[in-house]
């Protein structure tokens, strides 16, 4: 027996102790290559839904403003109505007056 071996075993006891600990962790975390591939699907999905609500947010700043728009108008026709009806008198007594 030369003064190796036990050197030798020794290393071949800690080499197959670091291939078990690579099978466990390559088990617990899978194939790299399909990581790889998991991660760069992520960050595409990732950069497209940021793309979405960026362009559903320019939309709702658009549908809002074109709401305040319309507010303003019917805000502005009713007033023309009640004029038409009572010279701005929302209670509509002044049309009731001129009725009598």
């Amino acid at each position: 027996m030369s003064e190796l071996d036990p050197s030798a075993r020794r290393l071949d006891a800690a080499l197959k102790r670091l291939e078990g600990a690579l099978d466990s962790l390559m088990s617990r975390t899978g194939d790299p290559a399909v990581t790889r591939a998991e991660l760069a699907a992520l960050v595409e999905d990732r950069a497209r839904m940021a793309e979405e609500l960026d362009a559903s947010l320019a939309r709702e700043e658009e549908l809002q403003a074109l709401a305040d728009e319309a507010s303003e108008a019917l805000g502005a026709a009713i007033e023309e109505v009640r004029a038409a009806l009572g010279n701005g008198d929302p209670s509509g007594t002044a049309m009731e007056e001129g009725s009598e």
